[in-house]
């Protein structure tokens, strides 16, 4: 597994090299006659933007994958050992995927930084151009991730008995991360008709066109990211009681800790999102993200300190599930497959009528870009052809493990 895992790795940042030096390319002169150096061309200015992109969103897909599997074969199930063993698969699954989940916004905002860096004209088609719009979808799908994955956690509580303790504290949870949801997927511009656009005095709505440039996103997306984390710590403690004479220390100092990483993440997003100069705008996301992730590394690391050697309330009732949580992540690998699909033709789109950008131009009939619906509905008919294919393979793998009785003379 891990050798077969090495290699894909492999074969992976060997395609992005091919991607990379179509959007980046490096290695040719200006006539785009090839130097000699083949490392040259490989190692081109996004080359490892778009490999720590990747890397990150494959495991989260792979996850996700896996995460199907699971559910799949525990609403197939019909013996209560199956259940708890895909019940305890598909928890992993999910943990893996909400793993590099979390810092999946963060290699994107990266990945477009360097893209700006690059090429300005680049940048500003991908983010203000006629791709602007693909993002909101793409907001919708990343907000969908998030929310099968709180949610799947939520329903995961029903396996300890002490999870009642914590239980009031959900819809809190979910009212946030909601919230978050809405603001990240508010466009700035709305597609208005004439009339439209009269009755509202212009392109912008007066009170939510505030929430549609990226300040308020970048907040939004490190509020959202912060409660999925709170979420697991939940998860984390539903069975276990801390038996460390600090644990009320420990509890004050982590939500002290939440507290003013919150309110510097909203004065980061608001004081120099809005009121300062453009250039702080940008630079804020940096401090923003620093915050989130000093969080969640203190908050995992005091509470694994709290817990350690802490008394568990029950024994984990694994496949003590309902059934709706499967489908949660049935959509966490829909959503993720759908979202790979989007993000590739707005990778590729950007380059516009170039097959190697400012290189080899591409003077063909064919070269334009797209519509957004036709791009979406080619997207969507990709993901069914895949998903297809894997629900073929699930079916597969369940045929080839009924039991068939063996006769001959080498049957024991």
């Amino acid at each position: 597994g891990l050798l077969l895992n090495a290699v894909g790795t492999t074969l992976m940042f060997l395609a992005n090299s091919w991607v990379t030096f179509m959007m980046s390319p490096a290695g040719v002169d200006p006539a785009g006659v090839f130097a000699g150096d083949a490392w040259a061309a490989m190692h081109n200015f996004l080359w490892n933007p778009i490999n720590l992109h990747r890397f990150v969103a494959n495991i989260a897909y792979g996850g996700s994958i896996v995460g199907a599997y699971a559910a799949f074969k525990f609403l197939s199930a019909t013996r209560a050992q199956d259940k708890a063993h895909y019940d305890w698969m598909g928890y992993t699954a999910n943990f893996i995927a909400i793993s590099a989940l979390l810092p999946l916004p963060f290699a994107g905002y990266y990945l477009a930084a360097e893209i700006y860096a690059y090429s300005q004209q680049m940048g500003i088609t991908l983010m203000g151009g006629i791709f602007a719009w693909l993002f909101i979808i793409q907001a919708v799908l990343i907000g969908t991730l998030f929310l099968s994955a709180n949610y799947y956690l939520w329903c995961g509580m029903g396996r300890s008995d002490g999870a009642h303790r914590y239980n009031k504290y959900v819809k809190y949870l979910a009212i946030v991360i909601v919230a978050a949801f809405l603001v990240w997927f508010t466009p700035h511009t709305l597609v208005l008709t004439n009339e439209e656009l009269k009755a509202l005095g212009g392109p912008y709505h007066k009170y939510l066109g505030p929430l549609g440039i990226m300040p308020a996103k970048n907040t939004a997306v490190n509020i959202m990211i912060l409660f999925t984390a709170l979420s697991f710590l939940i998860y984390r403690r539903a069975n276990r009681v801390a038996t460390v004479s600090w644990v009320a220390t420990g509890n004050a100092v982590q939500a002290a800790l939440f507290t003013a990483g919150i309110i510097n993440i909203f004065f980061l997003g608001i004081y120099h999102g809005y009121f300062t100069n453009t250039v702080y705008k940008v630079a804020a996301s940096i401090p923003q993200v620093l915050t989130t992730l000093i969080i969640i590394a203190v908050s995992i690391s005091l509470d694994t300190l709290m817990y350690r050697g802490a008394r568990e309330v029950a024994p984990l009732k694994w496949g003590r599930v309902p059934d709706r949580a499967q489908y949660a992540l049935f959509m966490l690998a829909v959503a993720f497959t759908w979202l790979m699909g989007l993000m590739g033709y707005i990778r590729s789109g950007i380059r516009q009528h170039w097959h190697v950008t400012d290189v080899f131009r591409d003077n063909s009939p064919d070269a334009f870009t797209p519509t957004l619906g036709y791009a979406a509905n080619v997207v969507s008919v990709g993901t069914i052809l895949f998903m297809a294919m894997v629900i073929f393979v699930f079916w597969l793998s369940q045929v080839s493990t009924r039991k068939s009785e063996v006769s001959g003379y080498w049957k024991a």
